[in-house]
């Protein structure tokens, strides 16, 4: 989480520089701030934030106009800062779709645990551990684990099966994955990826040549189909 880009919203620019120091004492290493909101929504129309903490009181367009504007176009997670604390203030930010709100002054440890609170909400972390039917996948070592054997994934057949399970029950199509390997230019690596896919199940099936997990969807692409974990 700690490489999620944060936008902090404020005309107070002491405010600003203490809430930078906070996130990047904290480990953060993309924190941006804007002093007003049509600086934020410049630096919005670049690049979406994955978070942005928004103070409701600015001269101009304020937190809350700036939040209708932001809810208009995507639904990223919004923090918004107010120093009144009233409860019409926290109801009208929520009914514009904020995630959470915290009243100034607030203590530092207090915004780092709002904001983790809500990138974890709003980006769970992916299970790096795919169970199939016959093996296991260990995306953090890039091995597969079979018949009480470790067999490891090399570089391209690990690009192959994340991509694959990123998109698990649904098909992937040849062009996607060949992208996956070498990038947009991919065009003639088709023979290449089949060779893999045939390597891919030679290592996570127990019959290749009658495959369960890895299929083949006919003129398409192909599909990874994984098991829930039990409960």
């Amino acid at each position: 989480m700690l490489d999620k880009k944060i936008l902090v919203v404020d005309d107070e620019k002491d405010l600003l520089t203490m809430t930078r120091s906070i996130f990047e004492g904290a480990g953060y290493t993309q924190v941006e701030t804007a002093a007003s909101a049509e600086d934020a929504l410049r630096l919005i129309s670049k690049k979406m934030p994955d978070i942005l903490i928004l103070d409701v009181m600015m001269p101009g367009m304020d937190g809350f106009e700036l939040l209708q504007e932001i809810r208009a176009v995507s639904t990223v997670p919004v923090l918004i800062l107010t120093a009144k604390g009233e409860a019409e203030d926290r109801f009208a930010g929520f009914e514009l779709g904020a995630d959470d709100y915290l009243v100034k002054p607030f203590l530092p440890k207090e915004l780092l645990l709002r904001v983790q609170a809500i990138l974890k909400r709003a980006y769970p972390e992916k299970n790096h551990v795919v169970q199939l039917e016959t093996a296991t996948v260990d995306l953090d070592q890039a091995e597969v684990v079979k018949n009480g054997q470790r067999i490891p994934l090399t570089a391209k057949e690990y690009s192959i099966f994340q991509k694959l399970a990123d998109n698990a029950g649904h098909i992937v199509t040849i062009g996607l994955l060949c992208q996956a390997v070498c990038g947009e230019i991919w065009q003639g690596y088709e023979t290449t990826l089949m060779t893999h896919i045939r390597h891919l199940r030679e290592k996570i099936e127990e019959n290749p040549s009658k495959p369960v997990s890895l299929l083949t969807v006919k003129g398409l692409g192909y599909k990874l189909l994984v098991k829930e974990p039990e409960k």
